[in-house]
């Protein structure tokens, strides 16, 4: 019976101590492996181990480059800041409406300056403006002289959408320009001041571009940046 128990417990303690020396074993192979031996291992091994011991690496996102701001986004950029601090108008707002004058002056071959000029004579860049005599919007456009133009955009009404506004008063600046072969009659005459004999009118249109000339020339001359 004595025999007995002392064969079990020693072979209980031959058992402990393998399990000890297996996980001692174990442990020293782990830090081998998590150093240098990896690559030791073949190539379905060592991959099956970095599998299991890795940490997830945080996934890093390439450098997002910055657009590159071309000359014309620049110039109108510079023209846009102006205005908005000079008349005291949303920045946004002002973007859309020199989007649009720019826009308009490419499809009528008028310059966008002189229509954001007018703009600024006109209505001081409001959009909703509506004079005594029925003149309406950001250029002043009098729907009743030009109903013909106003067909396509939906009518009169349409006269207090900005864009729609600017597309008009281009047109019809264009037509005066066409008509009368001199910008400053043309002014005139779309201010209603034809017989006006110190072209009051046209002269503030062209003092108000020719602040933003000093501006577009600023920024047509800096360098195009990142």
């Amino acid at each position: 019976m004595l025999a007995t128990l002392v064969r079990r417990a020693y072979a209980g303690a031959k058992a402990l101590l393998a399990l000890i020396g297996l996980v001692a074993v174990a442990g020293v192979l782990l830090l081998v492996l998590q150093k240098d031996g990896i690559e030791r291992l073949p190539a379905w091994a060592s991959g099956l181990v970095s599998e299991a011991f890795s940490v997830p690496a945080t996934e890093v996102a390439g450098t997002i480059q910055p657009s590159v701001e071309t000359p014309l986004q620049r110039e109108q950029r510079v023209v846009t800041e102006y205005i908005a601090k000079r008349y005291r108008v949303s920045e946004g707002a002002i973007a859309g409406y020199v989007a649009a004058a720019y826009r308009a002056g490419e499809q009528h071959s008028v310059d966008p300056l002189l229509i954001l000029a007018v703009m600024a004579v006109e209505s001081r860049y409001n959009p909703v403006a509506e004079s005594v005599v029925g003149a309406k919007g950001l250029m002043q456009v009098i729907p009743k002289y030009h109903l013909e133009k106003l067909a396509d955009h939906g009518g009169e009404h349409a006269l207090l959408e900005p864009e729609v506004n600017i597309q008009v008063g281009a047109q019809i600046l264009r037509e005066y320009q066409r008509r009368f072969r001199d910008t400053e009659t043309a002014l005139q005459v779309y201010a209603g001041a034809f017989d006006e004999p110190s072209s009051a009118y046209a002269n503030k249109v062209f003092a108000e571009r020719a602040r933003l000339e000093v501006l577009r020339q600023k920024a047509r001359k800096q360098p195009q940046s990142a």
